[in-house]
């Protein structure tokens, strides 16, 4: 039996980076009510939460998850699954360094680490606004929107962030009329995804095909500029769900915001407007 984890904590835990931590009451609760949505793409699948169940005595012979990270393998070793069917330390590993942010760096213009108050300062003395990222973050949380000069709250998240994460990446604020994804599952290209979101919070997805979202906005450039870089750099070191999520501005540019490397709503979305054609 294939049994699917719907584990939306996965970006708090992946930040955590260990396998003994306890996801905010939320998350947790989130994972349990919404389970079903696996089920979306993968029907006929046992959809669970790992917090759903204290073991799991069916006989499973493939697992998925949303994301792939130290605790969820943990919470499945204890609740039965065999080691064998889940990846390696060393793999999840791998996945976790290539969630921070400045693996994609090679695709964002005028994106920079910082290590320092200075770094930022000086940034700042060339642009006015930008938008300061944690490394491992994800749904909105860890970002910080910068203004002319650093506020004493400002410098201590900085400081803060590059302690326990090695860096900050600073980001131009851009002018973003529409967010873009596309969608991948272990190299080939399932399609785009149309999203809408609010300070950097994801909201909804808008449920377009991918010739309604190639007609409105310029993906297939950055499609064509994206796909040989993931073919050289991500995947020969990982194969699953990836979602590339772009910032569409208004003067026509098209910019890399992020690198998920796991499931998406974009993909849930996608599949659902198959079935509805």
């Amino acid at each position: 039996m294939r049994l699917c984890i719907f584990n939306p904590e996965h970006d708090l835990c992946l930040a955590k980076g260990r396998a003994h931590y306890v996801p905010p009451r939320s998350a947790v609760e989130f994972a349990r009510r919404d389970a079903d949505i696996m089920a979306v793409l993968y029907p006929g699948a046992e959809c669970a939460s790992v917090y759903s169940a204290s073991r799991f005595d069916c006989d499973v012979n493939e697992v998925i998850p949303w994301g792939w990270d130290a605790v969820v393998k943990h919470e499945l070793l204890k609740r039965g699954i065999p080691a064998e069917l889940l990846p390696t330390d060393e793999e999840i590993a791998t996945i976790r360094e290539l969630q921070h942010r400045s693996t994609v760096l090679p695709l964002q213009e005028d994106c920079h680490e910082v290590r320092s108050i200075k770094d930022m300062e000086s940034l700042l003395k060339r642009r006015e606004h930008w938008v300061m990222k944690a490394p491992w973050s994800g749904a909105g949380r860890g970002l910080r929107w910068v203004h002319g000069s650093l506020t004493a709250i400002d410098r201590d998240w900085l400081l803060k962030t590059v302690a326990s994460q090695r860096c900050v990446i600073a980001e131009p604020r851009r002018e973003v009329v529409a967010d873009v994804a596309l969608e991948y599952m272990s190299g080939s290209f399932v399609g785009y995804s149309y999203f809408k979101t609010g300070s950097g919070v994801y909201k909804e997805n808008v449920l377009w095909t991918d010739a309604q979202i190639e007609a409105a906005f310029p993906v297939r450039e950055a499609r064509e500029r994206i796909e040989p870089w993931l073919a050289a750099n991500v995947w020969p070191r990982y194969r699953g769900p990836l979602g590339v999520d772009l910032m569409v501005c208004a003067d026509g540019s098209v910019h890399v915001a992020e690198i998920n490397f796991r499931h998406t709503m974009g993909m849930i979305a996608h599949e659902r407007i198959k079935r509805i054609l």
